[in-house]
């Protein structure tokens, strides 16, 4: 024991641990000064530039993810005054360490770019979050393999090269993530749908507003605010409506039925003619029907008569084309009569509303069938509704 004990040069060991606790002493201070002072220094002078783009460096904290390759820089700087062993050694632990904050450098470096990105018009048209992502993936594993080879001391281009062999395997692994980024291209380059878009996708209870495109998926807000998480690459395995075109428009399509009950159906006999004739916008037009049908009591098919419903059908015209609320000139517009089913005759109105804004939307349907419901009444007709038929009283 006191042989090896004579053997050990403490002189060499004393002057080691001085250079190696000095270089990570000042590795300490330099990473503090770096972090209190100069980082401080950028962030005023990049407070100071007319430009906000430059801002985000400092919300992504890029600077600060910067600051941390100071320490083993530092130490590797040393590590050249170090015995030849141990300076081989400490080496590749600290080329190690940069390897792996350079990584966590490009990612912040990315984070950044694609938050300034998101700031131009162009990224409502064109999202590049799912690209930002796959180079993110790809630096990581790039970064991993080039930071365990410098670590265990062997190049790192042949372990690059030999990845070829498992490329069978790294498609297997990635499958979902080639299918995502072979979408998101198609989603991007067709304009399929922007962030803020109004989707419904009923295979997955999808029904609201975009409010994520990513690489892996795609996040919609429903109109209930619960969320729905959608792999991106099943946007192209199965169909969704986008209302981005009603938006656009300027109008937004009111297709919605009356159902008459065929029992109310009748010709217009004279008195209600005249009570027709006090409503203003069908003035003109009974005063031209007069002059063609005959406008007397008598029910015979050898004539040509008007029927309630008919006469009906033109007020709900008119009264439209009246109303401000409906465009009647840009966009389709029918008031028609379909089938008959068992529940009645469908007198469907077929309009779009210059209001496409949900809740006021809404309010104009809501008006117009409001006011129609009472006004059929006026033409002695009466809604379907089971069970049918009026209440009669027994006797």
């Amino acid at each position: 024991m006191q042989n090896f004990i004579n053997e050990i040069d403490f002189q060499a060991l004393l002057q080691v641990s001085i250079i190696m606790g000095s270089s990570i002493l000042i590795s300490i201070i330099a990473y503090f000064i770096s972090k209190k002072y100069i980082i401080k220094i950028i962030h005023k002078l990049i407070f100071k530039t007319k430009s906000e783009l430059d801002n985000t460096f400092i919300k992504t904290g890029f600077f600060e993810q910067l600051a941390h390759l100071v320490p083993p820089v530092v130490i590797l700087y040393f590590s050249q005054f170090y015995p030849q062993n141990i300076s081989s050694s400490v080496s590749q632990i600290i080329k190690f360490w940069i390897a792996v904050v350079i990584i966590k450098t490009i990612d912040k470096f990315l984070s950044t770019t694609l938050e300034i990105y998101n700031t131009l018009e162009i990224s409502k048209d064109k999202p590049i979050k799912g690209y930002i992502q796959l180079l993110k993936m790809i630096v990581y594993i790039l970064g991993f393999i080039i930071a365990v080879c410098v670590l265990v001391g062997i190049s790192p281009w042949g372990v690059l090269s030999g990845v070829g062999a498992f490329t069978a395997v790294l498609m297997f692994i990635f499958k979902d993530t080639i299918l995502s980024l072979v979408a998101s291209v198609q989603i991007v380059a067709n304009d399929l749908f922007r962030v803020g878009d109004w989707i419904e996708a009923e295979n997955f209870g999808a029904d609201g507003e975009v409010i994520d495109i990513a690489l892996h998926s795609v996040k919609v807000q429903n109109w209930d605010k619960t969320i729905v998480t959608i792999p991106t690459y099943k946007f192209m395995e199965s169909s969704f409506k986008n209302w981005r075109g009603m938006e656009k428009s300027g109008g937004r399509r009111i297709k919605r039925s009356l159902f008459i009950d065929v029992n109310s159906i009748k010709f217009c006999n004279t008195e209600l003619l005249e009570k027709l004739d006090k409503i203003e916008i069908l003035k003109e037009y009974l005063k031209e029907k007069q002059k063609v049908v005959d406008t007397t009591n008598e029910i015979t098919l050898n004539k040509r008569k008007l029927t309630n419903i008919g006469t009906f059908r033109e007020y709900i015209k008119r009264y439209l084309e009246n109303n401000p609320n409906i465009d009647s000139k840009n966009f389709t517009f029918i008031i028609r009569q379909l089938q008959p089913t068992s529940k009645g005759v469908p007198l469907e109105v077929y309009a779009f509303s210059n209001k496409n804004k949900w809740a006021e939307y809404e309010a104009v349907q809501s008006d117009i069938f409001d006011h129609l419901l009472v006004a059929l009444k006026e033409f002695d007709l009466r809604l379907y509704q089971e069970p049918s038929g009026e209440l009669v009283t027994l006797k």
